[in-house]
């Protein structure tokens, strides 16, 4: 089976393109032929890029590259902003060639929130309707969606979690990037902006080190171009007029693969107190390396942990610093939450289990129809 996927894909730095890689990977394990038509600046095995963000013509260009490749599905990664102008509207004519010429298309919806606003609603419908099935991460993104269409989509779309890796963590994480090694690290990570509400544990940082005086908050990250540029400011000015900024560490810049493995194994908790969420490439990063976490109680995070059993959700400030505290100062109960992680990854949502329900999505899309003739398979 071929299988053309439309994303961004590394070295653009997304979350959607580290997704696609991680996935594409699985799905060759297994012996399914995969082609990725991409954003300028993707590169990599059979991977093609053929068009930018803001192209005019961007529907025709990923169209007309991909058919080259003959494939029996498309998979499209869908983000808003990733398919041109007005929050990428071009992917919805991207979808329509490819049904008109027959070929079926799948499209995971990456952003759903609880309450779709009208906009990002017009485009959605627009996408379930013309796409073949629809693939979202949480059952909650499900219910989203059964509240803007009115048909009945139950058959129509499919909730496949976020994959993470099976990986150990990076040994001696902590010398290797300077941090004193006799400290506990918590760690927020990830592109800053608003949404991340990183602010808030700087605030409680010092309530926290007066109940666990042994913490350093490291903050790893950077903005995209000159987004949330404000934002960014604001954080770097807290830090700087906190009254514990000695025990505060700012990562800045770059975050490979390698720097970034190495980042979370260097961790003791890892905190996202997002306002807003879909879903966490950075949770299920997380859990791949058995770090205890501490969320805020927003959907997208709430319901992994309460799944996973790998850490705590908070509703407000003293919660954020009661378990941040109870973990760092329990070491039997934090490795309790690490085994945890591990093992919903391993039982759940490994890559390669993710890819196996792709497969499944795949075959009964391009079902051979029931006839009396002999087929030899070459896949």
């Amino acid at each position: 089976m071929r299988v053309g996927f439309i994303s961004t894909y590394p070295p653009i730095e997304c979350g959607v393109a580290s997704y696609t890689q991680y996935l594409t990977d699985a799905l060759r394990k297994k012996n399914i032929d995969v082609y990725i038509v991409s954003h300028i600046g993707g590169s990599g095995h059979q991977v093609f890029p053929a068009f930018d963000y803001e192209d005019g013509d961007l529907a025709e260009k990923a169209f007309s590259t991909m058919v080259r490749f003959t494939p029996d599905v498309v998979h499209i990664q869908h983000e808003f902003g990733l398919y041109g102008k007005h929050m990428g509207i071009s992917v919805v004519p991207l979808i329509m060639e490819f049904q008109i010429i027959g070929i079926p298309v799948i499209t995971t919806l990456h952003t759903v929130y609880p309450n779709i606003d009208s906009k990002h609603a017009l485009i959605i419908k627009s996408i379930i309707m013309n796409s073949n099935n629809v693939i979202v991460h949480e059952t909650y993104q499900l219910d989203s969606l059964k509240n803007i269409v009115s048909e009945d989509i139950s058959e129509k779309i499919f909730v496949i979690p976020h994959g993470a890796r099976e990986i150990a963590p990076v040994s001696n994480a902590k010398q290797k990037l300077g941090l004193p090694t006799h400290k506990k690290v918590i760690l927020m990570i990830g592109y800053i902006r608003p949404s991340k509400n990183f602010e808030l544990i700087v605030d409680i940082f010092p309530q926290i080190l007066k109940l666990y005086p042994n913490a350093l908050l490291v903050i790893a990250g950077k903005i995209r171009g000159q987004e949330y540029i404000d934002y960014r400011n604001m954080l770097f000015q807290k830090i700087l007029s906190s009254s514990v900024k000695e025990d505060i560490i700012f990562i800045r810049g770059q975050l490979p693969q390698h720097i970034f493995d190495t980042v979370i194994s260097a961790a003791d908790v890892v905190v996202l107190p997002y306002k807003l969420t879909s879903q966490s490439g950075i949770l299920a990063h997380c859990l791949a390396f058995g770090k205890p976490i501490v969320v805020s109680s927003s959907p997208g995070l709430e319901k992994v942990i309460k799944e996973s059993k790998a850490g705590i959700s908070c509703d407000n400030e003293t919660d954020f610093i009661k378990n941040i505290v109870k973990i760092l100062s329990d070491n039997q109960f934090a490795e309790q939450l690490s085994q945890n992680g591990k093992r919903y990854v391993k039982e759940q949502i490994s890559w390669s289990i993710i890819a196996d329900k792709h497969i499944e999505i795949y075959k009964k899309i391009t079902d051979i129809p029931d006839v009396k003739i002999k087929i030899i398979s070459t896949e």
